[in-house]
């Protein structure tokens, strides 16, 4: 399984996540939809990484919403996903 180190999102005008970004590499931007299939396939993890901790990206399921990304929450806001420069 492929890891990719997350860096960047692009938000649409909701705020709402519809892509995950790293400038450095190849596979940036990739479409929320298509990173959402890489982590239920489980062909690619999604990670934020703040110092030497990583922290996976999760797909959510939600009634309304539908599937969307997500960190798990803790204790610092540096890794969310809704906290991360733009793409």
């Amino acid at each position: 399984m492929t890891e990719r180190k997350v860096t960047h999102t692009q938000k649409d005008n909701d705020g709402d996540i519809i892509a995950l970004c790293n400038p450095d590499e190849t596979w940036s931007p990739i479409l929320k939809a298509d990173a959402i299939r890489d982590i239920e396939s489980q062909s690619s993890r999604y990670y934020v990484q703040v110092g030497y901790n990583k922290v996976y990206i999760h797909v959510v399921s939600d009634q309304i919403k539908g599937k969307y990304l997500r960190t798990d929450p803790d204790c610092t806001d540096s890794n969310n996903l809704d906290d991360l420069p733009d793409c």
